[in-house]
Order: structure tokens, then C-alpha cells, then sequence
């Protein structure tokens, strides 16, 4: 299995903290966030991991220089932002056709998410990607899902104003070999997309969900970071 890790992006809501360092390095606890992730993905049995970088790049490929799997992971630089599906498209030869988790690198999970994996490698025939969800106190923030009783995604709704639930994409998925060819395929390399606007939309149906345990949140604020903080000292 491989994962591609998001974490090029700028990180202008936790200012002033990345005034000086990118949103994947910020620390929890005694380790940078983009560490806690490749652990986890190591862990799960993933082998090969792409990692996306941008703003203060530098200090992202010094992390990786040092680091103790640096052997399986690969970095690609973008000097223009291309966008989460836009990533993907330009390094497709990294992913298509195998099984691969999509993660963005700004997210803090304390779930080790082995139960994940296993229900992905179990999913039905018909589902091309598994979903991490989790409920949301602010579900306007989100992209919020709506499932049908075999916890297949039938309804996607991103921030919209009077959202009908709060279980919410935590926009992490492991995409199945498939995913390429029927999504993907059609979009240009080097121009801008985006997972939840150009490519989720289009796989409503074929989308399996699967509800985190443990706390899930975006850090990219300062409130939020501060919760990952606490949480990371309480395991």
C-alpha cells in the first residue's frame, strides 16, 4: 500500500505560528505533526509514501534528510500550487493502480487506523474508495455525508450553510487501484483541482464510509492546535 501526503499548503490561519515554519511541522507533543504520520502509515504496512511541499519547502526536505524512513519516501516540490486532486493528477505514476491513502498533513488523528485498512480490504465490489468521517461541532466547516444503510456516501454537501447532519469527510481516503482510471484520468496535469470540488462529487455512490474513533481535527487554527496539544499529552 502507499500514501500521499498533502502538506504543501500555507497555513495562513494558524499565523503567527508558520510565520517561521510550515503547518506540517508544527510540533504535538514531542514530534512535528507530518512525524506522527509517517509513523502511523509505517505502522499500517505502508511502504512507499510521496509527500507534496511548498512554503518553506526547505525546512520539510531537513525533516525528511534525517529521518529514519526517509528511505521510502519521496518529495516533490511545487513551486505553484496545484490543489489536492491536482497533486494527484501530476504525480500519478506515484499511485495509479494500487491501493493508496490520500491524507492531508494538516489533520491530527489519534486513531491508529488499522480498522480502517481492514474494512477498505473488505469493502464491497461496488466501492471504489474508503472515507474517514467523523461528527463535527461545526459541521458548516465541512463537507458533510449523508449514507445509505451499507455505509456507502449518497450525499455530499461542502460548508454549506444549513448542512443536513454533522458526519463529516475528513477528507482522508484510501482510493482502490480503480480509482485512476474512472476519476481521474480525464483531468489535465499541471493545472489546479480539487478533491472535493472536481473529483468527490463524480464518485458519490462508490465512496464507502467509515466513522473514526478518537478525536480528528484539523489544526490549522490556533484553538484547534491547542486542543492537539492537550490530547497529545493525555495518551
Amino acid at each position: 500500500m502507499k500514501a500521499i501526503l498533502l502538506a504543501a499548503g500555507l497555513g495562513t490561519r494558524l499565523r503567527p505560528i508558520t510565520d517561521s515554519i510550515p503547518k506540517c511541522l508544527v510540533p504535538i507533543g514531542a514530534k512535528p505533526l507530518l512525524g506522527l504520520w509517517i509513523d502511523k502509515l509505517v505502522a499500517l504496512g505502508v511502504n512507499d509514501i510521496l509527500i507534496n511541499t511548498h512554503y518553506f519547502s526547505e525546512q520539510v526536505e531537513s525533516f525528511i534528510e534525517t529521518h529514519p524512513h526517509k528511505d521510502i519516501i519521496t518529495l516533490v516540490h511545487e513551486s505553484q500550487l496545484l490543489g489536492t486532486a491536482g497533486t494527484l493528477v501530476k504525480n500519478t505514476a506515484f499511485w495509479r493502480g494500487e491501493d493508496c491513502f490520500v491524507i492531508h498533513a494538516d489533520n491530527y488523528c489519534q486513531n491508529d487506523l488499522a480498522s480502517m485498512v481492514s474494512t477498505h480490504r473488505s469493502r464491497s465490489d461496488n466501492t471504489d474508495a474508503t472515507l474517514l468521517l467523523f461528527e463535527s461541532t461545526n459541521p458548516q466547516s465541512c463537507g458533510i455525508v449523508k449514507l445509505n444503510q451499507h455505509n456507502v456516501v449518497t450525499e455530499f454537501h461542502e460548508k454549506v450553510p444549513e448542512p443536513p447532519g454533522n458526519l463529516a469527510s475528513g477528507a482522508l481516503f484510501i482510493f482502490a487501484p480503480q480509482v485512476y482510471e474512472r476519476y481521474f484520468a480525464s483531468l489535465e496535469a499541471g493545472q489546479h483541482y480539487e478533491l472535493s470540488i472536481d473529483v468527490v462529487p463524480d464518485m458519490i455512490g462508490r465512496i464507502q464510509g467509515w466513522q473514526v474513533d478518537g478525536h480528528y481535527l484539523d489544526i490549522g487554527t490556533p484553538e484547534n492546535y491547542q486542543l492537539a496539544q492537550s490530547l497529545s499529552t493525555e495518551q
